[in-house]
């Protein structure tokens, strides 16, 4: 259940993430009423996870994937582009993610 948190908390700081990019500033009411609850909820999440995952593999999962997520929906949602240093950058970042989650026996699937 605990990777079901993780899970979730990954998507919510996501959402959240998207939402701050549309808040421009905390400018816009709702957008970052949005991103604050989005937030809010990832943590939540995340601070369940930590219950059974150490806090540094599952920081680790939940910044890595969050990353490689956030910058693939900037690139389609957004516009923004990447250049090869960003995209190789962001495959290391998956890579490691893979790495922990295959190998690791820390996390005790």
């Amino acid at each position: 259940m605990n990777w079901l948190y993780l899970g979730a908390a990954i998507v919510f700081e996501v959402i959240g993430t998207s939402s701050l990019n549309v808040s421009q500033g905390f400018t816009k009411l709702f957008p970052t009423l949005f991103s604050l609850i989005a937030f809010g909820i990832s943590f939540f999440l995340l601070s369940l996870a930590l219950k059974t995952i150490p806090v540094g593999v599952a920081y680790a999962i939940w910044s890595g994937a969050g990353i490689v997520l956030i910058s693939s929906i900037g690139y389609v949602l957004f516009g923004q582009h990447l250049d090869a240093a960003a995209l190789l950058g962001l495959g290391l970042i998956l890579a490691g993610v893979i790495v922990i989650n295959v190998f690791s026996k820390t996390i005790g699937h």
